[in-house]
């Protein structure tokens, strides 16, 4: 860890705290399906993430029953054969879920784990069960496959990696290791997904932060074309009976609707009013049973704090039944990670 890692959280954590609201619907349960944790490096934005900064966040007023820890490109081991060295980051999220438990916090911290293992490699089937080995909580598997080549940010190397013969010989290794796949990429490579769907029903697929509709590098200034583009593409995902969408991602600087450099961060009144019409479209075309909000943190609180962005999850979602909203706020993220 580094002072400047400290010092960039800081700053990040007193321009949130302009934003203060009370708890909507503070008993709501809520497993949030989607955090990170990262080390404090320079790479990483905004700072430090581990587990003193997220107990602080799942402690601040809503009912976090438990997260999913989602894959970072983050903790690695620093020796060890490359490939493998991605079990570290797995390792890292059992020890930080393990300290929860001796802190005695009331959030299951990591409760499942999404890892990262490239399954397009010839030893894929050992990284995986070196994956399972190193923790229980193991529950799925990311690759990310998001590329523009105008973004020179993309950590994809591949533009179409889930249309790669190497990748769809891989993918199988998940399904029978009971494993789901969470998918990022942005929403013009939505027949991608789509595809890989089709191609392996018997898997579990999640499309992260609703498909990520583009909103810089090629899009930039075209974000709502980009939405345009993105209605049709993600309506004929929704097809797909084993595909779930995530419900969030849109605070951080890909989707740019500008909050992160403004100098008061929004309020969950105005997010619900920008993202309402957008996220409550995915919820009917996949149905609450297929559908989940997430925080994307600490990515997301660029723009907003966690306290405010639930707040915002409940506001788009008030119009639902009470058995619409338990899906969307926990039994959707129960089910789909086996907590």
């Amino acid at each position: 860890m580094t002072t400047d890692a400290t010092e960039r959280r800081d700053a990040r954590n007193r321009w949130l705290a302009q934003t203060a609201e009370d708890i909507i619907e503070p008993d709501l349960p809520i497993i949030d399906p989607h955090h990170h944790l990262w080390p404090g490096t320079a790479h990483y934005q905004d700072g430090l993430y581990q587990i003193d900064e997220i107990a602080a966040d799942v402690g601040s007023g809503h009912n976090i029953l438990a997260t999913v820890y989602i894959d970072a490109y983050a903790n690695y081991a620093e020796d060890g054969q490359a490939e493998f060295r991605a079990v570290g980051e797995t390792s890292h999220a059992h020890a930080v879920a393990e300290e929860a438990q001796r802190r005695g916090l009331k959030t299951q911290i990591c409760a499942g784990i999404v890892t990262n293992a490239d399954v397009t490699l010839d030893n894929a089937a050992d990284v995986l069960d070196a994956h399972l080995a190193a923790s229980s909580r193991v529950k799925g598997v990311r690759q990310i496959a998001s590329f523009d080549a105008t973004l020179p940010m993309s950590i994809a190397r591949n533009p179409n990696l889930y249309d790669d013969p190497a990748f769809r010989r891989g993918f199988p290794l998940l399904a029978q290791r009971g494993l789901s796949f969470d998918a990022c990429l942005y929403h013009f490579q939505l027949p991608q997904l789509t595809s890989l769907a089709r191609a392996f029903p018997d898997t579990i697929i999640v499309a992260d932060h609703l498909a990520s509709p583009l909103g810089i590098g090629s899009y930039a200034g075209r974000r709502e074309e980009a939405w345009a583009e993105w209605r049709p593409l993600i309506a004929e995902l929704a097809q797909c009976p084993n595909v779930v969408i995530k419900l969030g991602g849109q605070g951080m600087w890909l989707a740019d609707f500008g909050w992160t450099d403004r100098d008061v961060p929004p309020g969950s009144a105005e997010i619900a009013e920008v993202l309402g019409d957008r996220t409550r479209y995915a919820i009917d075309l996949f149905g609450p049973d297929r559908a989940m909000f997430e925080s994307n943190f600490p990515v997301d609180r660029s723009s907003m704090s966690y306290a405010v962005l639930w707040n915002a999850a409940k506001r788009m979602s008030a119009g639902y039944t009470p058995g619409e909203r338990a899906q969307l706020f926990e039994g959707t993220a129960r089910r789909v990670y086996r907590l």
